[in-house]
Parts: structure tokens; sequence; C-alpha cells
């Protein structure tokens, strides 16, 4: 990809906090999850940057790989309630988002809720769920409210839903439809961990049992980090910046092989998960490498047409886009 020796802008003052209030909660955070998933530091970060730009989090890789392990762990540290569905064909839609039942004692409807009213809502194997089950998530993850029996009710404002699925050449697999992955604001594949990391993991684990895992203390709270993600949505972004992004943009609609490229609301989640991934960096101000370093998985999420995998067309696509000079 292209890249330019960016002069850094001098910092903007910022009337909600320092970066530096918010690093020891941060740091403790990216400790749990390492040692969750080791070996994955990188993985680990990209993570954080989903929650803290208010995103959901999309995890795609083969069984056993710690997917549903890192949901969990980050689901406690988190705090809040959390909830978890195990997604299989049979899952209705109610089973979900929750339903009306009459109550005889009191002569009326009452409105019983379900998992999605949570702080984290983990949706494991998502892709065992059939396309209805799926799409009762649509309302949930975009507007963070559930429309039922005509009566809406709104979520907490840091719903934040982590998804699990297997390749979609699994058996019982139903490939997620284009309007639900582009609610995501990523997809990450974790991969195998690398020798050392193994070797870790076996060696912590001898004697160890399942029941003797206490669970990981909460970190933050809600409010907190209610906070901390209105404090990463006022990072500062030059406007040759954004020009950046939107002629990125403009880039993956105009590709011969791709049929679906980047939508308005894709745009958005991009700039949002760039300015946590310069929070996390220690800057208040986005650079165009941290445009470039999450466009992965913020874009082969969301891109679709002739080709197997989006990473060779998400790298034609920053290599062909000139890189704005910052100053």
């Amino acid at each position: 990809m292209k890249t330019n020796h960016v002069a850094s802008p001098e910092p903007r003052a910022r009337s909600a906090g320092s970066i530096c209030e918010f690093q020891p909660v941060i740091d403790e955070l990216r400790r749990a999850l390492n040692a969750t998933l080791k070996g994955k530091s990188e993985a680990v970060e990209l993570v954080i940057a989903c929650l803290l730009a208010r995103g959901h989090l999309l995890l795609e890789d083969l069984p056993g790989l710690g997917k549903t392990t890192l949901a969990k762990a980050l689901a406690m540290s988190v705090g809040g309630r959390f909830a978890r569905v195990q997604c299989t064909p049979d899952l209705l839609p109610t089973d979900v988002t929750g339903f009306s039942i009459f109550n005889q004692k009191k002569r009326e409807f009452e409105f019983i809720e379900g998992p999605v009213f949570s702080e984290v809502l983990l949706a494991d194997e998502i892709n065992r769920a059939t396309p209805r089950t799926q799409s009762s998530l649509f309302e949930a993850m975009a507007e963070r409210q559930v429309t039922i029996d005509k009566m809406t009710h709104r979520l907490t404002d840091s719903f934040f839903v982590i998804a699990t699925q297997n390749p979609v050449d699994s058996h019982g697999a139903y490939p997620l439809p284009e309007a639900q992955l582009d609610r995501f604001a990523m997809k990450l594949t974790f991969g195998y961990p690398d020798r050392a990391s193994e070797l870790e993991m076996l060696a912590e684990n001898i004697g160890a049992a399942d029941r003797d895992r206490s669970p990981l203390p909460a970190i933050l709270t809600p409010q907190s980090l209610q906070h901390l993600q209105e404090h990463v949505a006022g990072v500062h972004i030059q406007e040759s910046v954004l020009r950046y992004l939107v002629d990125l943009a403009t880039a993956t609609r105009h590709h011969r092989d791709v049929t679906l490229g980047l939508s308005p609301r894709g745009l958005l989640t991009w700039q949002r998960v760039a300015q946590a991934r310069a929070h996390l960096r220690g800057r208040d101000y986005v650079t165009p490498d941290d445009i470039q370093n999450v466009a992965m998985p913020v874009l082969q999420v969301r891109l679709s047409g002739d080709f197997d995998h989006p990473r060779s067309i998400i790298e034609a696509v920053l290599n062909d886009v000139e890189v704005p000079i910052c100053g």
C-alpha cells in the first residue's frame, strides 16, 4: 500500500478529558484479553478498537481457535448484563428479541425481554441460525432498538454484538446476507497460534479443570464504557484525511470486480474504527496510517463481487488511491 512520511499535526485541545485519563483501563483490558487469546496481540487491538467505535464484531474461523472464549472474556471485562444465544436451525426470532404473552391475572399482554436486552450479546455460531432468525438482529444492531407487535423497545446505548461463525462451507451453515454483514464494524480471523503461545497454553492448563477457571473481573462499567466511546468519537480528523476516506470508498464502488462497494454506513464505520485505532496508539488525531491499518477487517466484511477473498481487492484500492500528506 502507498505510504508517505506524514507530519503529525499538533493535538487539538480536548474537552472530554485526556487520552492519559483512559490509558490505565485500556491497558488493563489489553492484558486481560491477551491473557485469554495468547499470541494474537494485533487481533486483540482490533477487538478493542471495535468496542470503542461502538461497532459490532464478527469472528470467523475454524472451531476451537478461541472465538467464543475471547467473546466471553470481553463481555465479562466490560461489565453489565451478558447474554449468550447458541444459534441453531430451530432458533426462532422471538428467542432472540423476546415476545408478548397474555397475563391472565392482569388481563393484559406483557412483554418478556429476550437476550437482546443486554449490554453484550454473544451470538454463537450465528451462521447456523436460519435467515429468518438472523434478520431479527437487523434493527437491534443498526438502531439499538427492537419493534415487536408495533411497539418499539429501546436497548442499552452500549449494546454490543459479538457473533461467531464457522466458514460458510461448513455443514449446516447459512451465509449471512449482505444487509447484516454491513451492520458489523469488522470481521476478524484469528488463525492458529504460534508454537510459543501453544506451549504456554498447555503449561497453564496442567492440573487445571474448567471449573477452576474463575470469571474475569469487570474492568469497565456500562457508564464508563459509554464515556470512553464518546471520547473516542471526538478524535480529530483533518479534512484531507476525510477526503482520503471518501476517495477510498469511491474506489471500492468503481472497482471492476466489486459488485457491492462500501456503503455510506460502512464509510462512517471505517471512520469510527480509525478514530478508535488512533486513540489506542495514544493520539487524539487520525492519520492515513490509521485508515489503512483498519481497512482489511472493516472492508472484508462488506465488499462482495467476483472474487474468492477481498484481500487482493482491498490492497489494490489502498495502492491506487493517493495518500494525503498531513501537516
